[in-house]
């Protein structure tokens, strides 16, 4: 309430040629009385997961930074879109706040009856932490890379099958783009979570899995799958033998899942830069830096604009992912 009160008074008294003036002033007295009570951080997802983690590892420091109780809210659901759809219709003035993960633009193509736009009703503050996929296949298979696998699967067109976390999921979207990129047939076995659809890979009852590096590390570090490549633009630290999908024969394919934070559009540009700039410098601690490591995720901070264009890329990516998958908004 103080909030607005301040910026409705200035507002008034600018008039003419001192209009601009006054917007300046305007902005320095945001920036002066954010934050003026405590900041909630909503989760879309229940608690021990990537987007939980890192908006927990987060909010003490920003905490500390603020001079304000940061305050981590869980309301899973529908891939997040309960959360979202709270924090799109939330105060634009920066007290509220959303962690995302790449489900976020996932979520056109997945709902048809969405309250929110993903990139119209939010403003992109940073990117917290990406992590890449990575392919793995029982040993069973016989694939020791990715130009081993594509000829098989040419050779043996619809017989091969790769499981999912489930239908729309990052594990079922990120293979999805594989066999358009790769022109290979493979079927959809769609799991009900990750560790079971690591199991099913390990046993061989399902034959490859594109999965977040994190969960499976052990699996693969004790030869129980074999990792065929990484998903991201790079090799990951946690798997720097492991060369990437682009490496092996299909350079136009990336596939990273990201966490983020968004604010409600709208809201005042100072304040975006303002947690923006708090947040970076919290994305350079060494404490930081060693729970993302051990949560399988990379820092990756990123400019409010950067993330905003992040979003809108994805959104197109993941839609035209979902066509060739047939997938349909429910």
């Amino acid at each position: 309430m103080k909030f607005t009160r301040a910026l409705v008074f200035l507002l008034t008294l600018c008039a003419g040629p001192f209009l601009g003036i006054c917007f300046a002033q305007a902005s320095a007295t945001i920036n002066q009385i954010y934050p003026n009570k405590p900041i909630k951080i909503i989760v879309g997802f229940a608690p021990g997961g990537l987007p939980d983690l890192t908006a927990r590892a987060i909010a003490e420091p920003l905490s500390a930074a603020l001079k304000q109780p940061v305050i981590i809210e869980n309301r899973p659901g529908a891939g997040g879109t309960i959360a979202a759809n709270v924090v799109a219709n939330a105060e634009p003035d920066g007290h509220t706040l959303l962690a995302v993960t790449s489900a976020h633009a996932a979520a056109p193509a997945l709902y048809s009856k969405l309250q929110f736009d993903p990139a119209r009703d939010f403003s992109a503050v940073s990117v917290l932490a990406t992590t890449a996929m990575v392919l793995i296949a029982p040993p069973s298979l016989g694939t020791k890379n990715v130009n081993d696998l594509i000829a098989l699967a040419k050779s043996k067109p619809g017989q091969l099958n790769f499981s999912s976390a489930g239908i729309g999921s990052n594990t079922h979207l990120s293979m999805e783009v594989f066999k358009s990129k790769a022109g290979i047939d493979i079927a959809h076995i769609p799991l009900k979570g990750i560790p079971e659809a690591i199991t099913e890979t390990m046993t061989g009852r399902v034959q490859l899995f594109m999965t977040p590096i994190g969960p499976t590390l052990p699996t693969i570090k004790s030869g129980k799958v074999i990792a065929l490549a990484s998903s991201g633009p790079r090799r990951s630290a946690l798997l720097p033998d492991v060369p990437t999908v682009s490496e092996s024969g299909l350079p136009s394919y990336r596939w990273e899942a990201w966490i983020g934070l968004l604010a409600p559009a709208k809201t005042p540009r100072s304040i975006v830069a303002r947690l923006d700039k708090e947040i970076s410098q919290i994305l350079t601690r060494q404490d930081i830096k060693e729970q993302w490591t051990r949560i399988g995720a990379e820092m990756s901070p990123s400019t409010p604009e950067q993330f905003d264009q992040i979003i809108k890329d994805e959104i197109e990516i993941i839609n035209q992912a979902a066509k060739v998958a047939n997938i349909r908004p429910e």
